[in-house]
């Protein structure tokens, strides 16, 4: 035995080939998880990546929205245009009332002056005819004569006849449409006495008023036609005989009768003899 033998040695031991195994696993390990973290870094780095392949679709919304902007601002226009459409139709048809009342106007004051102007003219020929009717009644109250012959008694020819037949028919009744033999209305007296003397008269005395010649009520001759209303608008007729008197079918009560102008003073006469 070594004198030196009980002295340890200070040399380290060798390590065996299991450690090194051990520590080269580690090492590898060491390496692979750098390995894993590397490649997580390189995937983290490579986001921005990802992000700008999201920007077509951020521009694809952004272009909707100015699309949808876009029809919002043409709709928009044509409510203005509609808008304006209607307020320039309404100021036409404002313009057209004004026009169509302003005419209205001028026409109401039209028929207003022609109103007028006939009511005057109305006016003056009622006051004529109130006076010719004085003049009338006055003569016939003190049996003055109205007309060229005083009486019936110098009427000759066609008047004398046709007074004769009128008065030949007094008494009978009153029927209007009639025409004889046993009843008349007023109309129907006066055509058949004159179809006696071979004048054919119209049926009706709104057409006999105007069937002779006007003649003023103070120029009347045995045999006129007397009138009541306007020529052409007559409602009654009678037969003057003369002395201020004449025949007529005046109504259902009374019937055919001999009266004195004053009874009913006419409105006019007409000469058919």
């Amino acid at each position: 035995m070594s004198h030196t033998a009980h002295i340890r040695s200070h040399r380290k031991p060798r390590r065996s080939a299991s450690t090194i195994a051990v520590r080269a696993g580690v090492a590898g390990g060491v390496l692979s998880t750098l390995a894993v973290a590397g490649a997580s870094g390189s995937a983290n780095a490579a986001e921005p990546v990802t992000q700008t392949l999201e920007l077509p679709t951020l521009t694809a919304d952004l272009a909707s929205q100015v699309a949808q902007s876009a029809d919002a601002t043409q709709q928009a226009a044509a409510n203005y245009q509609l808008q304006a459409e209607r307020d320039q139709a309404a100021a036409n048809a404002a313009k057209q009332a004004k026009s169509d009342l302003a005419d209205a106007k001028q026409k109401a004051a039209e028929a207003k002056k022609k109103a007028q102007e006939a009511a005057r003219k109305e006016a003056a020929a009622r006051a004529s005819r109130n006076a010719e009717r004085t003049t009338l009644s006055t003569k016939a109250s003190t049996g003055t004569s109205t007309g060229t012959s005083t009486s019936t008694s110098t009427a000759t020819g066609s008047a004398a006849a046709v007074i004769s037949f009128v008065k030949a028919q007094i008494g009978k009744a009153y029927v209007s449409g009639a025409t004889g033999p046993s009843a008349y209305d007023c109309s129907g007296l006066v055509q058949t006495a004159f179809k006696q003397v071979g004048i054919s008269l119209p049926r009706v005395s709104q057409d006999q008023s105007t069937a002779g010649t006007q003649v003023s009520l103070s120029n009347l001759q045995p045999g006129d036609i007397l009138y009541w209303g306007s020529a052409g608008s007559a409602y009654h007729v009678a037969v003057y005989v003369g002395d201020g008197m004449f025949v007529g079918a005046q109504n259902p009560s009374s019937g055919v009768g001999e009266h004195p102008l004053s009874y009913d003073p006419p409105t006019g006469a007409v000469r058919v003899l």
